[in-house]
């Protein structure tokens, strides 16, 4: 017996000297995979929205929701059951996910519908994702459970494998844009996935192994006593983990308007948001404490300056992630600091992940329903600059001597702005961006008053809402797909419909002198009647029948405006939102005065198209968002599609106009690739007055040489010069390299 005593003991002190490299390998591991699946299956369902950023909020919205589920069965199995009967249980559901693997998207739910995108989203990522996410979700928190019952030596403080987590997650974001995106295909990934969670099942069993047999040691069956989590704990762990988490899907529903729909933009905040935890998530932070406190407000006065000083694009998204990774910092130390101890662990994991939840559930799911336009930003920045040490740590006294006098200034402002809206004098700007300028460098560190600062903030983005909105004859219109400004620009001359940077449609309603415009609806910006993409209906022979005319991506209706009064157009609008803007004549004209027999067929125009067995004499690409382009919109798939969808001789147009990705050769490699006749227009020294041209690259293919004999050089038409670009596919993209092309000036 005592032979066998030994025996025993020597089995679990060897045991326990594996376990805190056996553990980190598998902590690493399961995050490693947790967060591929995310930009993976992402990418996966993107051709079946439009490509619109929202699915990736939603993304985030749905496994923070998915997480929450796996750290409260996390909770519950280390809470409820003996260390054998929870290894075992979770050894049966991770053999129980491999038959939902490998991963793709369900079919079990239909196509998407026109309205309710979000919860038919949800429910294709339940029935495609759930269980596989579900499985790895809950193995941080119940590891470093498990691990804190081996009896090692820092068994007591196993947060030390958060980090190892958070490593494994930022590795995988970072390795999905470089490496895995552009090497593998989307079964490819999903394949490899697969191999990966079959190597993190034989890691877990090692692990949960080590603990069973350590847990029966004397020195692990000691209890710890800890008290229980108070509500102000609970609390105060749930709106430290809002604030980051609801930025985190602001900041990047901002960034991706602008740039793509994909996951190498995405990736991007989330990473940030991961390395955080790896920073600080410690002992002695790699970051310091006073450093990301400082860099806070400065960092939040350039956001506000931005809207007038800082036009290049890549500075301007330094800014914004650079507040959001100090923001998160900031969240995240304070997270770390009252934490409890380590019997309490996954209570603080569940409580941390439900704020994270509810983050993002506001910045994902509400905020589009609650505000026409994009103020959950703006509210989130604010509240972070509301919450910063130095407003927490200030005295009464401090706060009574410097908050009360600057926010009775700020409503005063405020209110005089409001009641005088509409005055001759705010017709011009320059007055309020002097304020708001003034304001956002007093917020930089014009003096040392945190408590000012905090204030100053939310006072100088209601004076940009003044400035955007109320002021100069703007409003906002909100979908799943973007918000939409309506503006008068230019004194009250046009009316003009923008998504994020880019003008969809400009219509004159007014001449220079104020008097009501009355002549004739001409199309203007890119769709000007001199501009490329009228110069291609122009150049589309006539047909005193008529012609068929399919245009994807409706904007304000002004392309049709272009053709001839006889042509039947077809429209292929993703958005309903858009089709109500533009039917609407007390915005835009276009559709009741060029085509008011125009049909619109809503839906993803990749699904819709393919439903039509209807053929085209001229087949119109304008679907691009803001510069965000839908990547399965320029694919093989797509290409073959159009191609079926063109008449003999029939145009197929790509407006591919875009400030950060150069796509003439993508376009070009996808016509060769097809068989497609190809040649393409700059149109860039030109004035950026609405009522003139806007700079635009468009490209113009056909079945046959003949049908682009028109498209001559001396009119600017020139075949596309040659590139080593690889074929773009539903599976394959490089948007990387695309942005690489336009910043190096290749073309």
């Amino acid at each position: 017996m005592h032979s066998a005593a030994t025996s025993a003991s020597s089995s679990a002190s060897t045991a326990r000297s594996l376990a805190k490299p056996a553990f980190t390998l598998t902590v690493f591991v399961s995050a490693f995979l947790l967060f591929s699946i995310q930009p993976m299956f992402t990418k996966m369902i993107l051709p079946q929205l439009g490509g619109t950023p929202a699915v990736w909020s939603v993304a985030m919205v749905f496994f923070q929701g998915l997480l929450l589920l796996g750290y409260l069965y996390a909770h519950l199995s280390t809470t409820y059951l003996s260390t054998r009967v929870a290894v075992g249980l979770h050894l049966l559901l991770l053999l129980a996910t491999f038959v939902a693997l490998p991963i793709s998207v369900s079919s079990g739910l239909g196509r998407p519908p026109i309205e309710g995108q979000m919860f038919w989203l949800i429910g294709v990522f339940g029935l495609s994702v759930g269980l596989p996410f579900f499985a790895v979700a809950g193995n941080g928190p119940l590891l470093q459970a498990w691990f804190a019952r081996t009896g090692h030596a820092q068994a007591g403080n196993p947060y030390f494998l958060y980090a190892a987590s958070n490593l494994g997650s930022f590795a995988a974001l970072l390795l999905y844009p470089v490496l895995f995106e552009i090497t593998l295909r989307l079964p490819q990934q999903a394949f490899a996935w697969s191999a990966g969670f079959a190597a993190l099942v034989a890691l877990i069993a090692t692990s949960g192994s080590i603990t069973a047999l350590t847990a029966t040691a004397p020195q692990a069956a000691a209890k710890i006593e800890a008290p229980p989590l108070s509500v102000a704990q609970i609390a105060k762990y749930i709106s430290l983990s809002f604030v980051p988490s609801a930025l985190l899907v602001a900041v990047t529903s901002h960034i991706s308007t602008d740039v793509a729909s994909a996951p190498f933009i995405w990736i991007v905040p989330l990473a940030l948001f991961l390395l955080t935890f790896v920073l600080i998530f410690r002992d002695r932070p790699l970051v310091p404490r006073a450093l990301v406190n400082a860099s806070v407000p400065v960092l939040a006065g350039l956001i506000l300056l931005s809207k007038f000083f800082i036009f290049n694009f890549l500075l301007a998204i330094s800014v914004h992630l650079l507040f959001f990774f100090a923001a998160a910092l900031m969240f995240h130390d304070r997270l770390y600091a009252t934490r409890p101890q380590a019997k309490r662990l996954t209570n603080f994991y569940l409580w941390m992940s439900f704020g994270g939840v509810l983050g993002g559930i506001f910045a994902g799911l509400l905020a589009p329903y609650l505000f026409s336009s994009i103020l959950e930003y703006p509210i989130l920045v604010s509240l972070v600059m509301l919450v910063h040490p130095a407003i927490r740590n200030a005295s009464t006294a401090e706060l009574k001597a410097q908050a009360l006098p600057a926010a009775m200034a700020s409503v005063f402002i405020i209110a005089v702005f409001y009641v005088t809206q509409g005055a001759s004098y705010l017709k011009s700007e320059l007055p309020l961006e002097i304020l708001i300028v003034l304001a956002s460098f007093m917020v930089i560190g014009a003096f040392r008053h945190n408590v000012i600062r905090a204030i100053l903030i939310p006072t100088t983005f209601v004076l940009l809402a003044f400035h955007a909105d109320t002021i100069f004859g703007s409003s906002f219109q909100r979908s799943f797909f973007g918000v939409y400004r309506i503006s008068l620009n230019e004194n009250g001359q046009f009316r003009v419909l923008s998504h994020g940077t880019t003008v969809h449609g400009a219509e004159r309603v007014a001449n220079a002198d104020g008097s009501p415009y009355q002549g004739p609806v001409i199309p203007l910006t890119y769709y000007h009647p001199d501009g490329v993409l009228a110069e291609t209906l122009h150049l589309l022979p006539a047909n005193s029948a008529g012609r068929d005319i399919a245009i994807v991506g409706l904007g304000a209706g002004a392309q049709a405006c272009n053709g001839q009064p006889q042509d039947r157009v077809t429209y292929f609008e993703i958005d309903g939102l858009v089709e109500k803007i533009a039917r609407d004549p007390k915005l835009f004209t276009f559709m009741e005065k060029c085509s008011p027999g125009a049909n619109v067929i809503l839906g993803d125009a990749r699904l819709t198209l393919a439903d039509e067995a209807k053929t085209y004499d001229y087949l119109l690409l304008d679907a691009f968002s803001s510069d965000s382009i839908p990547v399965h919109l320029v694919t093989r798939e797509a290409f073959k599609l159009y191609a079926a969808r063109l008449k003999d001789n029939g145009l197929l147009v790509l407006h591919i106009s875009n400030r950060h990705m150069e796509l003439e050769s993508v376009v070009a490699a996808l016509a060769k690739d097809a068989g497609l006749a190809i040649k393409g227009k700059i149109l860039s020294n030109n004035s950026l007055a609405l009522a003139d041209p806007y700079p635009s690259s468009v490209m113009v293919l056909s079945n046959t040489p003949e049908a682009l004999s028109a498209f001559t050089t001396d009119k600017g038409w020139n075949a596309p010069a040659a590139h080593d670009v690889s074929v773009w596919t539903d599976d394959y993209s490089n948007i990387p390299a695309a942005i690489w092309r336009k910043y190096m000036g290749i073309n």
